[in-house]
C-alpha cells in the first residue's frame, strides 16, 4: 500500500535571522518534520541545468518528466520522514518559486528576515569566535582580510547575505508573492506565541502548543565543515539577546534602512514584522504589522 502524500512548504530568507531557529520549533509538532537547510535546492537547480537547452539530453526529457523528477527528489529525499507535513529549507528556495508553485501548487514560504547590520553583525562575530579557522564563507585571503573586506564579500549579490536579499524582493513582488509570509527575527524572539499563532493560521494548520523553553538542535558536524562553529546552534530558550555591535559604525550604518519589507507597497506577502524604530538593541517590544492572514 502507498504512503499518503506528504505535503510541502518552505523556509527561506536572509541568513542568521531565525530560518534554524524556526524549524527546530516546528519539529516539535508531530505532523511536522523541517531542519536546517536540506541539500534538494541545489539538487533541484542542477538537474534543471541538466535537461536546459545546449545540452545533449534536453529534447529526451519532456516538460512533464522534468515535473516528475523534480517532484521525485523530494519525494526520495523525504521518504523515510513519517510525517505528513515536510518544511524543506533553503535560502534558495525564494528563487525558484514559478518551479515550486508548479510542483506544489498548495505550498507555503515561510521567509525569515533581520536587519542586515545585525545579520553582518552576527556573521562577524562567528567569524572572530572561530581564529584558527579559515572559514570557507570566503572565497580568497583577500576577502577575509578585515571586517570590511568581509561584509563587502558577504553583500555581493551572489554570495551568502546578497543573493538571498535579492531572491526575497523578487519573491515579495513575484505573482506568487501571497504564498509568502516575511517574519521577523525579533518578532520570534520577543512574541514567539503569536508569531506561530499566525503562522499556525498562515498555513493552514491547526493550533499547537509549543515549548519556548526546551528547544535542543546543534549541527555541529555541517557547521565543522564550514569551519564556523555555531552557525546552526539553537539556544535551548527563545528570548531576546540585546547586545551592541561590534561592526564600525560607518560599517553598520552602510547597511541600515535596507529593511524593505517593512514598506512593501504593491506586494501581496504577508507580513509579521516589528516597526520601523524597533532595534534589536532597544529592549523594546515591537508591534506586529500584518496582512491579513486567511483564518
Amino acid at each position: 500500500m502507498a504512503a499518503p502524500a506528504k505535503s510541502f512548504h518552505f523556509i527561506s530568507g536572509l541568513p542568521r535571522s531565525g530560518s534554524t531557529l524556526t524549524a527546530a520549533i516546528l519539529r516539535q509538532n508531530p505532523r511536522f518534520h523541517a531542519g536546517m537547510s536540506s541539500p534538494i535546492a541545489a539538487l533541484f537547480d542542477n538537474l534543471i541545468s541538466q535537461v536546459s537547452a545546449g545540452m545533449e539530453i534536453s529534447t529526451m526529457v519532456s516538460v512533464e518528466q522534468r515535473k516528475r523528477l523534480l517532484g521525485g527528489l523530494f519525494d526520495s529525499y523525504y521518504a523515510d520522514r513519517g510525517e505528513p507535513v515536510v518544511f524543506d529549507t533553503n535560502r534558495a528556495w525564494t528563487a525558484q518559486l514559478p518551479a515550486l508553485m508548479q510542483l506544489f501548487p498548495d505550498s507555503k514560504l515561510i521567509c525569515l528576515v533581520r536587519d542586515l547590520p545585525w545579520i553582518m553583525d552576527s556573521l562577524e562575530r562567528l567569524y572572530r569566535a572561530n581564529p584558527f579557522e579559515h572559514t570557507r564563507l570566503f572565497n580568497t585571503p583577500a576577502e577575509r582580510t578585515t571586517v570590511y573586506t568581509r561584509v563587502d564579500a558577504l553583500a555581493g549579490a551572489n554570495r551568502l547575505v546578497g543573493y538571498p536579499w535579492h531572491a526575497l524582493r523578487e519573491a515579495c513582488y513575484s505573482d506568487f508573492a501571497e504564498r509568502l509570509v516575511i517574519v521577523e527575527y525579533d518578532m520570534i524572539t520577543q512574541r514567539p506565541q503569536d508569531v506561530f499563532k499566525l503562522l499556525y493560521d498562515f498555513l493552514g494548520e491547526a493550533r499547537f502548543e509549543h515549548d519556548f523553553e526546551g528547544l535542543d538542535y546543534d549541527a555541529s558536524v555541517f557547521d565543522a565543515q564550514l569551519g564556523l562553529d555555531g552557525l546552526h546552534r539553537v539556544r535551548p530558550k527563545v528570548e531576546p539577546a540585546p547586545r551592541e555591535t561590534i561592526l564600525p559604525p560607518d560599517l553598520f550604518e552602510r547597511f541600515s534602512n535596507m529593511a524593505f519589507w517593512r514598506d512593501l507597497k504593491g506586494s501581496k506577502a504577508f507580513r509579521i514584522v516589528s516597526q520601523p524604530n524597533a532595534t534589536e538593541q532597544s529592549g523594546q517590544t515591537p508591534q506586529a504589522a500584518t496582512n491579513s492572514l486567511p483564518r
